[in-house]
């Protein structure tokens, strides 16, 4: 027998040993340990005299791959978090807004499900990690390390050693370019006179301002004291419990008593008293203001009277739409519908916060039609808060299911034929996107892959739509009543977890007996593309208007009495369905005409000048640099900076598009949220 075969027949003999223990064992993780020695003193036994263990190539390669076998399932592609550690279930934070250095100092003592000893795993990005303690009241250090190599996309493994332990205190500082904060300086907010800080959490930035199990998958409840300048005020995705003066002691290992306790400071104390995942976390701190909206509603935004205003009028029908969603899916679980407007940087439409959704001032159209990205965030307070994806490769579980309840609140509220305006621009972003991945067909499935992909770079309409369209797939084949009811049961059964897709689906089937005979599960999950069941909305509105846009092809544009009554839905699904192809010359006409360009609905406006850029049409590209410049909402960034870098031909200046992309994000870059700098950094880094 060769030396090498005996060698794998020892290694498989010490598996099948350790399979056998594992099997009866109570804890695996401390025969994992046993298992490790077994083997090194088997190896160190044939090669005493030869290099050490580490440096074997059975340890470098097959021990190491049987150990990656052998791990159970990775909780999260995204997520250093380990499934056997127990999940933290509460974070008591003590937060230091330093305005100045834009950073933040801070300790959390997180709480675990139950004592564990042995390493803990924590994500972090960017985290300055000062100490940390066995707990508030023994202090007692705990060994720990932070990886000194960041992977790009999970951040540097903070690694705790714990000796029975259910608690920990971590005392950490945040970089100033915490990839989930944005510090604006007074020239970048409405108001000009003060600073402001905000948080985007999702997908998997949480834990660059507080070390972390950064995964849907570790629900927490949390509590935070924020010790902020006392001009200045703060909001959460939590109860508010007071303001008042710091108080000595409170937060030593934060910062010292001087700074916490100075003249100038006050703390804002917050609870969440329900379990929601990581990315959820979210506050804002600046001068801020409030209007009464409803009875559950407040809309905040910077004490700027005019915009309080407009946000107040624009957002006046939002009890309606909780009331609607109740009769839909179930009581409200989350007391307060509070909404924040946010700078014009913020890099979404917006943010399901629990009890204070963020959103971009960008909704503020003066006509109401806003409030549709306002039912898509509370329909989040069901499908996406309640009820999660348990990473983000199921991320069509969160978005998928809001985008299908969001167009049933608005349908009751506004209408079917605005609902179906709604699934018709949805309908054009899902094949956008389908063929944006045309090279990468596994981002167009609903569940996908992960590992090694950052779900920022891949953040698409396909979970949003392709989604809905599943689930009216489903709907059209048992009728609205039944699926109804099963949503209800769906949520009232998963509230307050995370889930995958395979959950899903078992519970489909056990509740819709029949349905896999029915309709191709496994196409809509797993399948690239658009499937062929899937429908493009039919209604009379619908089909006037993509008639209308397939007539431009022939030099016709709409008359002036056809438009008469169109809003900014009407305008961008025309936009969306003109061919991409056409002269300069019809674009100018357009215009000229409409005013497009002008145009306050940044919806129609970015839909225009996509169109301007794909037809060389350079007059607008002051108008194009202008709105990068104003706005740093994605939606808005990636059309547009996507198109300039695509460059093409044009009338000898083949490079000027690529040129002013490159020269506008040069200048716009530090008004954009880190997100979005990363983003564009990424299209322009592919086409130029």
């Amino acid at each position: 027998m060769c030396k090498k075969t005996a060698e794998a027949i020892s290694l498989f003999i010490l598996f099948f040993r350790f399979s056998k223990l594992v099997s009866c064992a109570h804890n695996p993780t401390i025969l994992v340990g046993h298992f490790i020695c077994s083997i090194k003193t088997s190896f160190t036994r044939k090669e005493r005299n030869q290099k050490a263990l580490s440096t074997h190539p059975y340890h470098q390669i097959r021990f190491c791959s049987f150990f990656r076998g052998l791990r159970m399932a990775p909780i999260d592609p995204h997520s250093y978090t380990e499934s056997t550690q127990p999940y933290t279930t509460h974070i008591a934070l003590s937060l230091y807004f330093d305005f100045p250095t834009t950073t933040v100092r801070g300790t959390a003592v997180l709480s675990l499900s139950s004592s564990h000893a042995g390493p803990l795993f924590l994500d972090t990005r960017s985290l300055s990690v000062l100490s940390v303690l066995s707990d508030p009241i023994t202090r007692t250090p705990l060994p720990f390390s932070l990886s000194s190599l960041p992977d790009p996309i999970k951040g540097s493994l903070l690694t705790v050693s714990l000796s029975g332990q259910s608690q920990l205190l971590i005392a950490f500082s945040t970089a100033p370019d915490a990839s989930a904060l944005q510090w604006l300086s007074p020239p970048q907010t409405f108001n000009k006179t003060s600073p402001f800080v905000y948080t985007q959490c999702q997908a998997i930035h949480a834990r660059s301002i507080f070390p972390c199990q950064d995964t849907p998958a570790a629900r927490i409840r949390y509590s935070a004291k924020i010790n902020i300048p006392h001009r200045l005020s703060a909001v959460m995705s939590a109860r508010h419990v007071e303001r008042r003066a710091p108080v000595p002691g409170e937060a030593e290992f934060a910062c010292d008593d001087s700074l916490w306790c100075a003249e100038n400071r006050v703390v804002e104390e917050f609870v969440m008293e329900q379990p929601i995942p990581p990315y959820l976390f979210a506050f804002a701190v600046g001068e801020i203001g409030y209007r009464e909206v409803g009875p559950r509603t407040r809309v905040y935004a910077e004490s700027v009277p005019s915009l309080l205003d407009a946000a107040a009028k624009e957002f006046e029908g939002t009890e309606d739409m909780i009331r609607q969603g109740e009769s839909l899916f179930g009581p409200y679980d989350w007391e307060r519908f509070d909404l924040l407007v946010l700078p014009p940087s913020f890099p979404y439409g917006g943010m399901e916060n629990p009890r204070m959704v963020f959103l971009t001032p960008t909704v503020i159209k003066g006509d109401a039609s806003g409030a549709q990205v306002v039912a898509h965030e509370l329909a989040h307070s069901w499908t996406g808060n309640l009820i999660t994806n348990k990473n983000n490769e199921h991320f069509w579980l969160n978005e998928g299911f809001t985008t299908y309840a969001e167009r049933r609140i608005v349908e009751a509220v506004q209408g079917e034929d605005i609902a179906a305006l709604n699934v018709g621009i949805g309908w054009r972003g899902l094949k956008a996107d389908v063929e944006r991945f045309k090279d990468n067909l596994e981002f167009t499935k609903l569940r996908t892959k992960q590992e090694g992909v950052d779900p920022d770079d891949v953040y698409s309409q396909v979970p949003y739509e392709k989604g809905f369209q599943f689930l009216w797939r489903i709907e059209r084949q048992i009728g609205k009543p039944a699926f109804d009811e099963f949503l209800k049961k769906y949520i009232s059964t998963f509230k307050f977890q995370s889930i995958d897709t395979e959950t899903f689906l078992s519970f489909l089937k056990a509740n819709v007996p029949g349905i896999a005979e029915e309709i191709d599960l496994e196409l809509w999950t797993e399948g690239t593309g658009i499937p062929p069941d899937a429908l493009e909305p039919v209604s009379n509105i619908y089909s006037k208007i993509v008639s209308l846009a397939n007539e431009f092809k022939g030099g016709r544009m709409p008359s002036e009495d056809e438009v008469s009554d169109w809003r900014g839905q009407e305008w961008e699904l025309y936009l969306e369905n003109l061919p991409k192809a056409v002269e300069a010359s019809q674009i100018s006409a357009l215009d000229t005409r409409y005013r497009l360009a002008e145009s306050k609905d940044y919806e129609v406006k970015v839909a225009f000048l996509q169109l301007a850029i794909s037809a060389r049409c350079r007059e607008f590209y002051g108008e194009v640099e202008k709105t990068l410049k104003e706005v740093g909402r994605m939606k808005y960034l990636r059309p547009l900076y996507t198109a300039l870098a695509q460059g093409g031909p044009g009338t000898g200046k083949e490079e000027e598009e690529k040129t002013l992309a490159k020269r506008v994000f040069t200048e716009a870059r530090d008004s954009y949220h880190p997100i979005a700098q990363r983003v564009v950094e990424s299209i322009l880094a592919k086409h130029l």
